[in-house]
């Protein structure tokens, strides 16, 4: 499971012409799921966002956690995150799950998430085509992959 958590000073996730999710101060997470990726992944990577110490504190300094702040998130699929790009100039998706697959993982991994932050969190909608909208805040980008917890 792969995750690009950008930090925000806002946020929006828009779907035929309809804004399905807006935030202000947050996170952006894409997250991207291969058929390997398990519940121990899930609780593996929300806990690592959530408690990220990203946002400055008093001091300046990049002390804080979302849940520290009690900012706000959105959770947008992205299967690209596993392009395979090694050979030629089109990307392969090979390494991505199918939809019977990554859906319940998505899904699993948006309720741990708001289990880790203990509320709500906002989304994407799973295969749609989306408009995402941010500022990125920073810039703060960080790239996690379960596969390489170091």
């Amino acid at each position: 499971m792969k995750a690009v958590i950008q930090r925000v000073s806002e946020s929006s996730v828009t779907i035929n012409s309809e804004i399905v999710a807006q935030i202000q101060q947050g996170l952006l997470v894409l997250v991207g799921i291969e058929d390997s990726d398990n519940q121990e992944d899930i609780v593996w990577l929300t806990s690592k966002i959530a408690n990220l110490r990203i946002f400055e504190d008093e001091s300046e300094v990049m002390n804080l956690s979302l849940k520290d702040i009690d900012g706000e998130m959105i959770v947008v699929s992205q299967f690209t995150l596993h392009a395979l790009t090694k050979k030629g100039n089109r990307p392969s998706y090979i390494k991505a799950s199918k939809p019977e697959i990554a859906i319940p993982l998505y899904e699993s991994f948006v309720q741990q998430m708001e289990i880790e932050l203990g509320k709500k969190i906002q989304t994407g909608q799973f295969g749609a085509d989306m408009k995402v909208g941010l500022v990125n805040d920073g810039p703060v980008t960080i790239i996690i992959d379960t596969k390489n917890k170091e």
